[in-house]
């Protein structure tokens, strides 16, 4: 955790911005799986945790002006007989600066003041605010303030050193994820059996992994979360994962290795391309820039190589300004980084890839966008370029002999059960352009092959 000072001040920043109101923040309670006492992992919600670095359920935060309190439960016996005994919430509350109330005496202390709060994506937030506050339940995310959201997106979009430190110790264990996965996998082997051997390299060093991983031989599927494949010689994998810490960062990060050790030539040939896109992407990253400028660059420089083999016709410019290019990225380059994987995104998308500046695209593709803004000094956001051929969509296009003009559907036929692939890695926005955040990984695609062979494959 870090000093109650860090979590002062920034309380204090966000009082500032506003005059009498009262701010209120709702702490996640365990989810049930089955039953009231059988949970998933515990995930405090993160703009709580931002405030009030408290990782325990059932506590609500308040900002009243010059006043802090943690509002809940005190242990009781009975808690101490089934989990031990430890700190009061009254210490752990004076840990990070604040006062310490009976969960019960928080209705009674909001009466009369005018509140503001965060709209909820949980439903038993909604309606444990909706009793608090006396709303109708299916209005408290329509009357949640808009004003909030700004000044809190404004403050936690910007990370500190601290918090950097954080989001590196996340990426670097992420990176141990990553090489256990390609120090085991092997033809024959289940896909569950690989996941389960990466994701201890991050809960054996007391972390978590940040999101649900994606580990495929089905790169086409972008969201592939099954895992009952096996992994076939002359295949490749698709990995992307995280780990998160436990002071609640997180990583992120994503590549593609082939399970006997050697990329074909035709794997070779896409793995360039891709490579080529995310390299683009990190020479036009500083401060000043739109996101989605370096989104549309990458698309470029996907069309242009694309041409080059023969997949796409016609003039680049057009090509990316048409959505053409969207049939092989239909995602976009990448999101903030932070408590979040995809950071803040609880507030919606829209209030935090997106500003007064900047609206979403409705063309395919560019819709799926969810950084555009003007990037700023102390941003981390993701670089995620992706190309996938998915036959479904594939089909979809050319028998409604969509885009005719550009997409040379025979020539595609070639590399209708290529799947798909992407490489990401996580960034630091620096005063004159960007950092890599973590430890080196590799890269190029002979860089993963001599890692893999490092692990005695046989090539």
């Amino acid at each position: 955790m870090f000093k109650k000072e860090i979590f002062m001040k920034r309380r204090e920043l966000l009082s500032k911005n506003f005059q009498n109101e009262v701010i209120i923040f709702i702490g996640n309670s365990e989810s049930p799986t089955t039953y009231r006492d059988n949970c998933y992992d515990f995930i405090q919600d993160s703009t709580f945790l931002y405030y009030f670095g408290l990782n325990k359920a059932d506590l609500i935060g308040v900002i009243d002006r010059e006043e802090s309190i943690i509002f809940g439960k005190e242990y009781t016996m009975d808690d101490i007989i089934w989990m031990g005994n430890q700190a009061s919430y009254e210490k752990q509350s004076e840990s990070v600066g604040c006062k310490f109330r009976d969960i019960d005496e928080l209705e009674k202390y909001l009466e009369g003041k005018k509140i503001l709060y965060l709209p909820q994506y949980r439903s038993e937030n909604k309606e444990k605010l909706a009793k608090i506050l006396k709303k109708d339940y299916f209005k408290i995310n329509k009357e949640s303030s808009k004003e909030l959201i700004d000044k809190i997106v404004s403050q936690r979009e910007i990370k500190s050193e601290e918090e950097i430190e954080e989001i590196e110790k996340a990426v670097n264990i992420t990176r141990d994820m990553h090489f256990k996965a390609m120090e085991e996998v092997k033809a024959g082997m289940k896909v569950y059996e690989l996941v389960t051997k990466l994701e201890n390299e991050a809960r054996k060093v007391n972390a978590k992994i940040s999101f649900r991983t994606i580990c495929t031989n089905r790169g086409q599927i972008l969201h592939n979360e099954l895992y009952n494949d096996m992994l076939k010689d002359g295949e490749i994998v698709l990995l992307d994962c995280g780990a998160k810490v436990e002071s609640g960062y997180c990583g992120d990060m994503t590549t593609v290795f082939p399970v006997n050790g050697k990329f074909s030539d035709q794997q070779k040939e896409i793995y360039e391309i891709l490579i080529k896109m995310f390299d683009r992407a990190v020479e036009l990253i500083k401060p000043g820039v739109f996101y989605k400028a370096v989104h549309l660059e990458v698309c470029k420089v996907l069309a242009g190589e694309l041409k080059k083999i023969g997949i796409l016709n016609g003039d680049v410019d057009e090509i990316v300004k048409n959505g053409v290019h969207a049939l092989f990225l239909p995602h976009g380059l990448g999101h903030m980084l932070g408590l979040d994987v995809h950071d803040m995104e609880n507030f919606g998308e829209d209030n935090v890839g997106y500003d007064k500046e900047i609206q979403r695209s409705e063309q395919f593709g560019l819709s799926a966008l969810r950084m555009a803004k003007r990037l700023k000094p102390g941003h981390v956001i993701t670089v995620e370029p992706g190309i996938y051929f998915i036959p479904e969509l594939i089909k979809k296009w050319k028998k409604e002999k969509k885009y005719i003009e550009y997409i040379n559907y025979k020539k595609l036929e070639e590399y209708m059960n290529f799947s798909g692939m992407r490489y990401e890695g996580d960034f630091l926005v620096t005063l004159d352009g960007n950092r890599r955040l973590g430890k080196k990984m590799p890269k190029k695609y002979e860089e993963i092959e001599k890692k893999i062979k490092k692990y005695d494959k046989k090539l």
